[in-house]
């Protein structure tokens, strides 16, 4: 097989390589546009979806009639606006993921396109995976957590509904009504807070796995590096959450399990890899690339 047949002619000059970003940039900024355009459209109806676990929540509290405010003229229009970036990015991604494919192609070969391609697949689906499993489960705990603490006033309204209505002096000793009155851009920057962390920490499988392809990772090394990958999960967990347990303990879990599928996936590549190197008479049935180079990084220290 001749060269020409295992990578595509990418003589082109240094003009013609920024004249080809420049028009896969364009291409990427527009296609952001028209989905923040569409997202801005709809944004009422976003926002009303974003905001169910909180409406959820309140209703089991005992609030029949959940209202969210805002305390700004200009504050519900910037609101829309940040669900418009994101779901305007989020709209975008496939059409930018294949510019920036169209870009760097020219220049795999053959077998790499063929390895590089369903990583394009997986990121975004790995990504609307995690978004879902923070809208679902992990901002409704959040929610339950936080405004668990303001279940008194309806206990109090309860008990007031079983005794009728209590005159003055009754209101006065039953001391002061806690209300809850959540601001919506308050509540949407904790959702979406958790939906991009969530939707990035579930990259950590495609992360990983092309490190292993590119050689940067190998499965013995992930597994040396628990120890450190779980300072690192447990430090990010503090920060990307809100500050519960709850949710910080689920992003943990999650995210160390991840941790050990990316181990897996990385162990599969380098079968494969063993495998190549086998039927090109590289390596023995017994051997494999990966000893090889754990025996050079061995020597290396020891020098």
């Amino acid at each position: 097989m001749s060269a020409s047949d295992d990578i595509d002619d990418s003589a082109a000059p240094l003009i013609e390589h920024l004249a080809e970003l420049r028009t896969r940039l364009i291409w990427s900024v527009v296609a952001f546009l028209v989905g923040m355009i569409a997202c801005f459209a709809v944004g009422g109806q976003i926002l009303d979806f974003l905001l169910v676990p909180i409406e959820k929540t309140m209703r089991d509290l005992g609030n029949p009639n959940p209202v969210m405010q805002y305390t700004a003229p200009q504050e519900y229009f910037f609101t829309l606006i940040r669900i418009s970036v994101v779901g305007g990015l989020a709209l975008s991604f496939p059409v930018i993921g294949y510019q920036l494919w169209r870009f760097v192609a020219p220049g795999l070969y053959r077998q790499e396109k063929n390895a590089f391609l369903p990583f394009l697949v997986a990121s975004p689906a790995l990504f609307l995976l995690g978004a879902a499993f923070a809208h679902y489960v992990v901002v409704p705990l959040a929610m339950n957590f936080f405004l668990g603490f303001a279940d008194l006033p309806s206990f109090v309204a309860a008990m007031f509904a079983a005794e009728g209505v209590p005159d003055d002096a009754e209101l006065v000793d039953r001391g002061i009504d806690i209300v809850f009155n959540g601001k919506v851009n308050e509540t949407l920057d904790i959702t979406l807070k958790m939906i991009v962390a969530f939707g990035l920490c579930f990259q950590l499988p495609v992360l990983l796995t092309l490190m292993g392809k590119a050689g940067l990772a190998s499965s013995r090394g992930l597994r040396n590096m628990r120890k450190y990958a779980v300072v690192g999960i447990l430090t990010v967990a503090a920060l990307v959450t809100p500050p519960d347990v709850t949710t910080q303990v689920i992003l943990f879990v999650v995210v160390y399990a991840l941790y050990e599928i990316s181990i897996w996936l990385v162990q599969a590549v380098e079968r494969k890899k063993d495998e190549e190197a086998r039927a090109e008479g590289v390596i023995g049935e017994d051997e494999s690339l990966f000893d090889l180079d754990e025996d050079w990084d061995d020597e290396d220290k020891a020098k």
